[in-house]
């Protein structure tokens, strides 16, 4: 069958990588390090995927803005203390393969920092299929539609061949902000619900049937 997209953007954390859990237990301990009441666990998956900065914002409004840079580093110490431990989520690593084999430009558009997304590429092996990427510290931050915009116009492609594939809202609501269809992951950090609302092409339960949709419909 013809492909539908030429441009696959992949959100990392939640929808490749099994972070999500370990996300919000750094949110958490880091906030409790500093004395401040710790998120609920749904409370803290829900900021998944924004820049540390509009994280922390939404999460503790009254917080002074000199005290960000004590949370962000008592965040990446609890996360980085468990880094080399999350795994990819199954069959993550044939699926890219696969796609990447079958032409597709691949790119992911991330909440990471480029030194965070850089290191798990290198550690997963992963670097070599993705053609291009976006980070929260090089763009607007989720759901704003820079990423998208920017790795579309990098890669030469229109909105209407351009796939987004996320696990939370702010994912497909920048697909929606840049015009580009969209792929919920409901597996990841935000419930069905939230997604399905957004109106998704579709909506995985597993990674394993977010291959077989893009195998079947990319």
């Amino acid at each position: 069958m013809p492909k539908q997209f030429d441009l696959l953007v992949f959100d990392w954390d939640g929808t490749l990588m099994d972070s999500a859990g370990a996300i919000a237990f750094s949110i958490q301990s880091a906030s409790r390090d500093l004395g401040l009441t710790a998120p609920s666990d749904g409370e803290a998956r829900h900021i998944i995927g924004l820049g540390l900065n509009e994280a922390i914002a939404a999460l503790f409004p009254a917080l002074p803005g000199s005290d960000y840079a004590a949370l962000v580093e008592r965040y990446r110490h609890h996360y980085l203390s468990r880094d080399a431990e999350i795994p990819l989520f199954d069959g993550v690593a044939e699926t890219i393969a696969a796609l990447h084999g079958e032409g597709f430009f691949l790119a992911i558009a991330t909440g990471k920092g480029r030194r965070g997304l850089d290191s798990v590429l290198q550690q997963t092996g992963l670097g070599r299929y993705f053609h291009g990427s976006r980070c929260t510290d090089e763009c607007f931050s989720k759901p704003h539609p820079c990423m998208l915009l920017e790795l579309m116009d990098e890669f030469g492609v229109t909105p209407a061949r351009t796939l987004m594939i996320g696990d939370t809202s702010h994912d497909l609501q920048m697909a929606q902000n840049a015009g580009v269809a969209a792929v919920g992951a409901s597996y990841g950090a935000h419930p069905r619900e939230n997604l399905m609302a957004l109106s998704p092409l579709a909506c995985a339960g597993d990674f394993g049937e977010l291959g077989r949709w893009l195998s079947l419909h990319a």
